[in-house]
């Protein structure tokens, strides 16, 4: 069995939820992923117990193999990790750990579009039983719409041009892949862009996953939760990738602490990936840590 996710900021993540002091402790691996950190964990700790969720069967699969050693100190449960914190009984957890990132797998094996470099049908359902999906998005919502969508969740300047430019082409027929629409995109916005650092199909193809899984929405209501299903002293850890992500957590966890009163903010500055983690993996080098213990 190949892994091919690199767990980000794995040392730092460690480092911040420390279960040394707990005789049987108990981690939630929010997003599990192939289970980079969770191996992590279960290897460092004899005695730890992880219930590791993710909404994606496919990528659950992976984990569950990786972890047949471990039995029943490795829970598996197939959800959205905010329907299992809302569901979950108070003080749980000894931690809590959010890595709000796309793991590799769905770039490089799912066949499900995230990727604009590969000519695979537009997808990106993390659910594959939920019905809207990018193909969705992009042939049925309204131009205006569509530019919101890409202008909100993706922060792209061009977003109305690229709406345009999406809805003159699917009068001519659906649009089907993700190269093909990599390539509408390419065409519609200026020659200066289109040949910049990024490729200019990145921001639409991120604001298209956020909107298909509803990524934003759930990081309020499962830090909410989350805090709640904390044991006393317990921590929290989140892994972000972009603005839109770290933004909510940083502001989440600031009102909280002003205002509620119940968590103490350990990173009064995000934890960022030391230049050796950088070299040795660069999808790491927009990740950002934050973490907080619950009082």
């Amino acid at each position: 069995m190949e892994i091919v996710h690199y767990p980000v900021l794995h040392k730092e993540v460690l480092e911040y939820l420390d279960l040394s002091s707990q005789s049987a402790p108990v981690l939630i691996d929010a997003t599990t992923g192939e289970g980079g950190h969770s191996a992590l964990f279960l290897e460092k700790y004899p005695s730890l117990t992880v219930y590791g969720l993710d909404r994606d069967s496919e990528i659950q699969k992976k984990a569950i193999k990786r972890f047949e050693c471990y039995g029943n100190r490795f829970r598996p449960i197939n959800t959205w990790f905010d329907e299992f914190l809302r569901n979950a009984e108070s003080s749980f957890a000894d931690a809590i750990l959010f890595d709000l990132g796309i793991s590799m797998f769905h770039y490089v094996e799912s066949q499900r579009g995230f990727s604009f470099s590969r000519d695979e049908k537009l997808d990106m359902r993390l659910d594959l039983n939920q019905k809207l999906s990018a193909y969705d998005i992009v042939n049925y919502y309204s131009e205006e719409d569509l530019a919101d969508v890409i202008y909100r969740y993706g922060e792209e300047r061009y977003s109305r041009r690229i709406s345009s430019a999406i809805c003159l082409e699917r009068k001519r027929g659906k649009i089907e892949s993700c190269a093909e629409l990599a390539s509408l995109i390419a065409r519609s916005v200026p020659k200066e862009y289109r040949y910049g650092k990024i490729n200019p199909a990145t921001r639409t193809f991120q604001a298209l996953r956020i909107e298909t899984n509803k990524e934003l929405d759930r990081i309020s209501p499962s830090l909410e939760e989350g805090i709640r299903v904390l044991k006393s002293g317990g921590r929290i850890a989140v892994i972000t990738f972009h603005s839109l992500e770290d933004r909510i957590v940083k502001w989440f966890f600031k009102n909280r602490e002003k205002e509620v009163g119940d968590i103490r903010i350990l990173t009064k500055k995000p934890v960022v990936p030391t230049k050796e983690e950088d070299d040795e993996n660069a999808a790491s080098r927009s990740s950002k840590l934050r973490v907080i213990e619950k009082c």
